[in-house]
């Protein structure tokens, strides 16, 4: 051991941020096992490394039963084979400890970043993930976070919401997401100052990924249209979201206290006429007009989907005709409907009414998978 080694590990120091000290200290634990392996593994010794010259000093050590130290002598050290391994040690404890340096900087630089967005490169793909390069390390895109319509191509930049980061023996593991609902705020926040400075407050989002979110905003701040801050001249904001979601049609809503109004905005591009809510169940029955129940419930009934989750309420929309053909209908049917209500399945069909099967014992949908699914985003 010399001065060189003293003035590598400054290096080192200066440059990796590690403290010179822990090296040393490292650097002797290993020095200790070097010696016994050449001189003897019964006895007992240290290792001293002077942090100025780099001098190397070894001590046999004389302990009492309970390991104490009694007393040291210094031993002469012959070159050789300890020499040799010693270097070797040196060499190996250095790139060991600078190893273990990074893994931790970089396992600190993205612990409790859950939520964050990153920006990273696609480097490789199979069918159970998608390696995405962050720049000093690789984040994990699991095919469960994929979004289905979205290509993945060699090269690609793409943002993606942090979902988890986990301490390893190796690098550390970040789960990263293209579909959680997270990534849209986060987007937003990205693209309209008035979200990051706290004047427009994202409530709430509703996505189903790569098809069509909801958003529904609110502003703190008086004389500020939360709506238009989002979409953005000529919507030149949600415009760059749509572009980084690959297409994703997004509707931003105004939030509001008041639940009729709030889901009658979450319906939208749908007019709707009447909201009428019923709080004990969280039901909301929507009428519109006739003209407008298409639209309403959306393909396949993803508007109405999604203006359920949007708001957290069931919703049942009914367009004037049916209203008034219910009312046509006569009191005695209703009273037959009420029997009968407790034991009708839950579900919302893709016309917007609700579905007149039976519910299997012990819940309250029927034996329809997609209408168990409703169940499970309920």
């Amino acid at each position: 051991m010399n001065k060189e080694l003293i003035d590598a590990l400054r290096q080192i120091e200066r440059e990796k941020k590690i403290d010179a000290s822990t090296i040393l200290e490292a650097l002797e634990a290993a020095l200790v096992a070097v010696y016994k392996r050449n001189y003897g593994e019964e006895l007992d010794a240290a290792v001293e490394i002077d942090p100025e010259t780099g001098e190397l000093s070894v001590f046999q050590l004389e302990l009492d039963e309970e390991g104490n130290e009694l007393s040291r002598k210094q031993q002469e050290i012959v070159s050789g084979d300890f020499g040799r391994l010693a270097a070797q040690t040196a060499k190996q404890v250095i790139l060991q400890r600078i190893r273990e340096v990074e893994r931790e900087m970089m396992f600190d630089e993205y612990a409790g970043r859950e939520g964050d967005i990153v920006t990273g490169i696609v480097q490789q793909s199979d069918s159970r993930y998608l390696l995405v390069n962050l720049g000093r390390v690789e984040a994990l895109l699991p095919s469960a976070e994929q979004v289905p319509s979205e290509r993945y191509d060699h090269g690609m930049r793409l943002k993606a919401y942090i979902v988890e980061v986990r301490r390893t023996t190796k690098d550390p593991q970040i789960i990263v997401s293209r579909s959680h609902p997270g990534l849209l705020k986060r987007l937003f926040e990205l693209e309209v100052p008035e979200i990051y400075d706290g004047f427009v407050e994202i409530k709430a989002g509703a996505r189903e990924p790569g098809y069509r979110s909801k958003i529904a905003v609110l502003s703190v701040e008086s004389g500020v249209d939360p709506v238009g801050a989002c979409v953005g001249p000529k919507g030149s904001r949600v415009r760059m979201v749509v572009s980084e979601l690959r297409g994703e049609k997004i509707d931003v809503v105004q939030y509001n206290e008041n639940m009729q109004t709030y889901v009658a905005n979450a319906l939208a591009p749908a007019k709707v006429k009447e909201v009428l809510i019923s709080e004990s169940d969280l039901t909301a029955t929507v009428i519109v007009p006739d003209g407008q129940l298409s639209l309403a419930i959306g393909k396949e009934g993803q508007n109405a989907r999604l203006a359920a989750k949007l708001t957290g309420w069931r919703i049942d929309i009914k367009s004037e005709t049916q209203v008034a053909e219910a009312l046509l209908s006569g009191p005695a049917e209703d009273e037959d409907d009420d029997d009968e209500a407790d034991d009708r399945c839950a579900a919302t069909k893709s016309d917007g009414t609700q579905c007149t099967s039976k519910a299997k014992p012990g819940t309250k949908y029927c034996g329809v998978a997609a209408h168990q699914k409703q169940g499970e985003v309920a």
